[in-house]
Protein backbone atom coordinates (compact mmCIF):
# COMPACT_ATOMS: atom_id res chain seq x y z
CA UNK A 1 0.00 0.00 0.00
CA UNK A 2 1.26 3.33 -0.85
CA UNK A 3 0.63 6.85 1.16
CA UNK A 4 -0.46 10.12 -0.61
CA UNK A 5 -0.66 13.24 1.69
CA UNK A 6 -2.57 15.95 0.58
CA UNK A 7 -0.82 19.38 1.07
CA UNK A 8 -2.51 21.95 -1.58
CA UNK A 9 -4.90 24.65 -1.51
CA UNK A 10 -4.69 28.33 -0.41
CA UNK A 11 -5.90 27.81 3.21
CA UNK A 12 -7.69 31.27 2.33
CA UNK A 13 -9.13 31.11 6.23
CA UNK A 14 -5.93 31.45 7.64
CA UNK A 15 -5.05 34.58 6.26
CA UNK A 16 -3.21 36.52 6.64
CA UNK A 17 -0.98 33.72 7.94
CA UNK A 18 -1.32 31.82 4.62
CA UNK A 19 -0.14 34.50 2.65
CA UNK A 20 3.50 33.86 3.38
CA UNK A 21 3.12 29.69 3.98
CA UNK A 22 1.33 26.62 3.38
CA UNK A 23 -0.64 26.34 6.28
CA UNK A 24 0.45 22.53 6.15
CA UNK A 25 3.85 24.34 7.02
CA UNK A 26 2.57 26.45 10.07
CA UNK A 27 3.61 25.27 13.61
CA UNK A 28 1.27 22.63 15.60
CA UNK A 29 2.73 23.89 18.88
CA UNK A 30 6.21 22.14 18.49
CA UNK A 31 5.87 20.74 14.61
CA UNK A 32 4.44 21.34 11.32
CA UNK A 33 1.03 20.44 10.96
CA UNK A 34 2.46 18.18 8.06
CA UNK A 35 5.04 15.99 10.66
CA UNK A 36 1.52 14.55 11.97
CA UNK A 37 0.47 13.10 8.98
CA UNK A 38 3.73 11.70 7.65
CA UNK A 39 4.59 10.13 11.32
CA UNK A 40 0.93 8.74 11.28
CA UNK A 41 1.39 6.90 7.80
CA UNK A 42 4.77 5.90 8.97
CA UNK A 43 3.75 4.23 12.24
CA UNK A 44 1.24 2.23 10.25
CA UNK A 45 3.56 0.92 8.01
CA UNK A 46 3.21 2.90 4.81
CA UNK A 47 7.19 3.65 3.72
CA UNK A 48 6.44 5.19 0.15
CA UNK A 49 4.55 8.22 0.33
CA UNK A 50 3.83 11.15 -1.54
CA UNK A 51 3.08 14.85 -0.94
CA UNK A 52 1.15 16.50 -3.00
CA UNK A 53 1.54 20.48 -2.74
CA UNK A 54 1.11 23.61 -4.70
CA UNK A 55 3.89 24.69 -6.63
CA UNK A 56 4.68 27.92 -5.14
CA UNK A 57 5.62 25.92 -1.59
CA UNK A 58 6.98 22.94 -2.99
CA UNK A 59 10.59 23.87 -2.24
CA UNK A 60 9.76 24.59 1.50
CA UNK A 61 8.12 20.83 1.93
CA UNK A 62 11.21 19.43 0.73
CA UNK A 63 13.33 21.47 3.12
CA UNK A 64 11.76 20.61 6.28
CA UNK A 65 10.66 16.36 4.97
CA UNK A 66 13.47 16.28 2.04
CA UNK A 67 13.22 12.52 0.52
CA UNK A 68 12.38 11.07 4.04
CA UNK A 69 16.08 10.39 5.33
CA UNK A 70 15.54 10.96 8.60
CA UNK A 71 12.29 7.88 8.87
CA UNK A 72 12.46 4.20 9.26
CA UNK A 73 10.49 1.79 7.67
CA UNK A 74 8.57 -0.32 10.53
CA UNK A 75 7.90 -3.00 7.90
CA UNK A 76 11.76 -3.19 6.14
CA UNK A 77 13.96 -1.41 8.79
CA UNK A 78 14.83 0.62 5.52
CA UNK A 79 14.82 4.80 4.66
CA UNK A 80 11.04 5.83 3.53
CA UNK A 81 10.53 6.97 0.60
CA UNK A 82 9.02 11.05 0.39
CA UNK A 83 8.36 12.11 -3.17
CA UNK A 84 6.35 15.25 -4.90
CA UNK A 85 3.61 15.65 -6.89
CA UNK A 86 2.60 18.96 -7.78
CA UNK A 87 -1.46 20.53 -7.72
CA UNK A 88 -1.11 23.53 -9.80
CA UNK A 89 -4.96 24.70 -8.99
CA UNK A 90 -6.92 23.70 -5.99
CA UNK A 91 -9.41 21.71 -7.85
CA UNK A 92 -10.41 19.36 -4.92
CA UNK A 93 -9.39 16.26 -2.85
CA UNK A 94 -10.13 13.72 -6.11
CA UNK A 95 -8.01 15.41 -8.46
CA UNK A 96 -4.96 15.49 -5.72
CA UNK A 97 -5.13 11.65 -5.35
CA UNK A 98 -5.38 11.34 -9.57
CA UNK A 99 -2.20 13.44 -9.73
CA UNK A 100 -0.62 10.41 -7.43
CA UNK A 101 -1.84 7.92 -10.09
CA UNK A 102 1.22 6.79 -11.61
CA UNK A 103 3.00 7.07 -8.30
CA UNK A 104 0.42 4.56 -6.76
CA UNK A 105 1.06 2.04 -9.66
CA UNK A 106 -1.35 -1.14 -8.84
CA UNK A 107 -1.48 -0.75 -5.24
CA UNK A 108 -4.07 0.39 -2.57
CA UNK A 109 -3.41 3.54 -1.33
CA UNK A 110 -4.26 5.50 2.07
CA UNK A 111 -5.38 8.98 1.61
CA UNK A 112 -4.59 11.70 4.20
CA UNK A 113 -5.11 15.50 4.03
CA UNK A 114 -2.34 16.45 5.49
CA UNK A 115 -4.30 19.90 8.04
CA UNK A 116 -5.94 16.51 9.84
CA UNK A 117 -4.56 15.46 13.05
CA UNK A 118 -5.87 12.17 13.88
CA UNK A 119 -4.52 10.18 17.24
CA UNK A 120 -6.34 6.84 16.60
CA UNK A 121 -3.75 4.00 15.62
CA UNK A 122 -4.45 3.43 12.05
CA UNK A 123 -1.85 0.67 11.52
CA UNK A 124 -4.84 -2.55 12.11
CA UNK A 125 -7.29 -1.09 9.27
CA UNK A 126 -4.15 -1.08 6.89
CA UNK A 127 -2.67 -4.15 8.14
CA UNK A 128 -6.04 -5.46 7.62
CA UNK A 129 -7.36 -3.92 4.60
CA UNK A 130 -8.36 -6.13 1.28
CA UNK A 131 -10.35 -4.51 -1.21
CA UNK A 132 -13.05 -1.93 -1.73
CA UNK A 133 -12.88 1.72 0.36
CA UNK A 134 -12.68 2.59 4.06
CA UNK A 135 -14.09 5.76 5.22
CA UNK A 136 -13.13 6.96 9.36
CA UNK A 137 -16.45 8.94 10.82
CA UNK A 138 -16.13 11.06 13.62
CA UNK A 139 -19.91 12.36 15.73
CA UNK A 140 -18.91 16.29 15.68
CA UNK A 141 -21.27 19.68 17.09
CA UNK A 142 -20.54 20.67 13.09
CA UNK A 143 -20.88 18.40 10.76
CA UNK A 144 -21.86 21.17 7.82
CA UNK A 145 -18.70 21.73 7.82
CA UNK A 146 -17.60 18.17 6.53
CA UNK A 147 -19.00 15.45 4.32
CA UNK A 148 -21.73 13.75 6.38
CA UNK A 149 -22.25 9.77 6.43
CA UNK A 150 -25.86 8.21 6.79
CA UNK A 151 -25.75 4.87 7.89
CA UNK A 152 -28.30 2.32 8.11
CA UNK A 153 -29.37 -0.16 10.32
CA UNK A 154 -26.57 -2.43 10.00
CA UNK A 155 -23.89 0.10 10.23
CA UNK A 156 -23.02 0.18 6.51
CA UNK A 157 -22.71 3.79 4.23
CA UNK A 158 -26.11 4.52 2.50
CA UNK A 159 -25.10 8.02 1.78
CA UNK A 160 -22.30 10.49 2.01
CA UNK A 161 -23.35 14.50 1.30
CA UNK A 162 -20.50 17.47 1.17
CA UNK A 163 -21.09 19.86 3.12
CA UNK A 164 -24.97 19.91 4.17
CA UNK A 165 -26.35 22.82 5.01
CA UNK A 166 -28.49 20.45 7.45
CA UNK A 167 -26.86 17.24 7.52
CA UNK A 168 -29.05 14.24 8.21
CA UNK A 169 -26.58 12.85 11.19
CA UNK A 170 -23.53 13.96 13.24
CA UNK A 171 -21.17 11.54 11.58
CA UNK A 172 -18.44 13.63 10.06
CA UNK A 173 -16.31 12.28 7.19
CA UNK A 174 -12.84 12.56 8.37
CA UNK A 175 -9.36 13.67 5.79
CA UNK A 176 -8.35 9.81 6.23
CA UNK A 177 -9.51 7.30 3.18
CA UNK A 178 -8.42 3.66 1.95
CA UNK A 179 -8.82 2.90 -1.36
CA UNK A 180 -8.30 -0.44 -3.54
CA UNK A 181 -6.71 0.51 -6.81
CA UNK A 182 -10.14 0.34 -8.93
CA UNK A 183 -10.49 3.83 -7.19
CA UNK A 184 -9.01 5.10 -10.73
CA UNK A 185 -12.03 3.53 -12.67
CA UNK A 186 -14.13 4.77 -10.48
CA UNK A 187 -13.22 8.36 -10.96
CA UNK A 188 -13.86 7.94 -14.62
CA UNK A 189 -16.99 10.62 -16.22
CA UNK A 190 -16.10 12.87 -12.54
CA UNK A 191 -17.82 16.32 -12.88
CA UNK A 192 -16.64 19.63 -11.10
CA UNK A 193 -18.64 20.16 -8.10
CA UNK A 194 -20.54 23.62 -7.52
CA UNK A 195 -17.58 24.76 -5.70
CA UNK A 196 -15.39 23.93 -8.88
CA UNK A 197 -13.76 20.99 -7.62
CA UNK A 198 -13.15 17.16 -7.97
CA UNK A 199 -14.58 16.18 -4.71
CA UNK A 200 -13.78 12.94 -2.99
CA UNK A 201 -17.02 12.62 -1.89
CA UNK A 202 -18.15 11.47 -5.46
CA UNK A 203 -16.22 8.85 -5.79
CA UNK A 204 -17.12 7.20 -1.84
CA UNK A 205 -20.59 7.24 -3.21
CA UNK A 206 -19.51 5.60 -5.88
CA UNK A 207 -18.11 2.44 -3.81
CA UNK A 208 -21.23 2.93 -1.70
CA UNK A 209 -23.38 2.52 -4.84
CA UNK A 210 -20.90 -1.08 -5.59
CA UNK A 211 -21.40 -1.75 -1.58
CA UNK A 212 -18.09 -2.04 -1.01
CA UNK A 213 -17.57 1.16 1.15
CA UNK A 214 -16.64 0.35 4.60
CA UNK A 215 -16.83 2.37 7.65
CA UNK A 216 -14.73 3.24 10.97
CA UNK A 217 -14.97 5.17 13.92
CA UNK A 218 -12.27 7.77 15.42
CA UNK A 219 -12.54 7.61 18.62
CA UNK A 220 -9.42 9.44 20.12
CA UNK A 221 -8.70 13.36 19.56
CA UNK A 222 -9.53 14.66 15.86
CA UNK A 223 -8.67 17.97 14.21
CA UNK A 224 -9.22 19.84 11.04
CA UNK A 225 -6.88 22.81 11.59
CA UNK A 226 -8.13 25.00 8.45
CA UNK A 227 -9.69 27.80 10.83
CA UNK A 228 -7.67 29.52 13.84
CA UNK A 229 -9.75 28.23 16.59
CA UNK A 230 -8.87 24.28 15.53
CA UNK A 231 -5.54 24.95 14.65
CA UNK A 232 -5.01 26.77 18.08
CA UNK A 233 -7.31 23.77 19.83
CA UNK A 234 -4.70 21.73 18.38
CA UNK A 235 -1.67 23.09 18.79
CA UNK A 236 -2.88 23.60 22.93
CA UNK A 237 -3.49 19.69 22.39
CA UNK A 238 -0.33 18.89 21.41
CA UNK A 239 1.29 21.43 23.66
CA UNK A 240 -0.78 19.03 26.84
CA UNK A 241 0.76 16.18 25.35
CA UNK A 242 4.15 17.03 25.11
CA UNK A 243 3.88 17.84 28.50
CA UNK A 244 2.88 14.55 29.87
CA UNK A 245 4.79 12.92 28.47
CA UNK A 246 7.78 15.46 29.48
CA UNK A 247 6.80 14.61 32.99
CA UNK A 248 6.60 10.77 32.47
CA UNK A 249 10.69 10.90 31.46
Amino acid sequence: MKGVILAGGGGTRLHPLTKITNKHLLPLYNRPVIFHAVEKLVEAGIDKIMIVASPGYLDDFVSVLGSGKELTSKRTGKQVQIVYGIQNEPRGIAEGLWIAKDFIGGDSVILHLGDNIIEDDIAEHVANFKSGAKIFLKSVPDAHRFGVATLDGQNRVIEIIEKPKEPKTDLAVVGLYIYDNSVFEKMDGMPLSGRGEYEITWVNNKYVEHGTLEAGRINGAWFDVGTFDSLLAASLYMKKKYDSQQVGQ
